[in-house]
């Protein structure tokens, strides 16, 4: 049986391209780290096997990208002197930064682990921008405790910046 060629149409996989290596740029976001005997391995694997995984990226203008998903390929790609590298375009109606670092870390989620500290850097980022608790769990696929520690490890005095407390707990010297 054939795929539905409509409904296949509408995914990004769907429409890999080779774009100039020199276009697909690192975000500076990314909480997901490789040790070196693993990109090591990557790097092995890109050689022999070729990409056998695009790029995701978002366009964030003309002819330039920033990688959603795929960070660690693109540097192996860029260090082999590829002069272009395989990618598919997500979201292409939205630009907000906020957008394309929850597709980052959905992408990293999906698959395992992440630095603590990083994501709690990108949840309190998240959170300047005006994204409520709810939303951040929503999009990072997040129970609210999670959102509330990852809050609290870059520092209480952040996360209750815009709180009004009561005055019950002056003290007066």
């Amino acid at each position: 049986m054939e795929p539905d060629l409509e409904w296949t149409a509408r995914h990004p996989v769907s429409h890999v391209r080779w774009v100039p290596a020199g276009q697909v740029h690192a975000n500076d976001y990314n909480p997901n780290s490789v040790a070196p005997p693993e990109m090591r391995l990557l790097r092995i694997s890109i050689e022999e096997d070729g990409f056998t995984q695009p790029i995701v990226v978002w366009q964030v203008a003309d002819n330039e990208y920033e990688v959603v998903d795929g960070f660690h390929r693109h540097l192996v790609g860029r260090e082999l002197g590829m002069t272009h590298l395989p990618v598919v375009v997500v979201n292409q109606d939205r630009s907000d930064r906020g957008d394309r670092i929850a597709s980052t870390i959905r992408h990293n989620r999906a698959r395992g682990k992440h630095q603590v500290g990083a994501m709690s850097d990108i949840v309190q980022e998240l959170a300047r921008r005006n994204w409520s608790n709810e939303k951040i769990g929503r999009e990072l696929g997040m129970e609210p405790d999670e959102v509330l520690r990852l809050k609290q490890i870059s520092g209480l005095a952040e996360l209750f910046a815009d709180e009004e407390f009561s005055e019950a707990w002056d003290v007066d010297v």
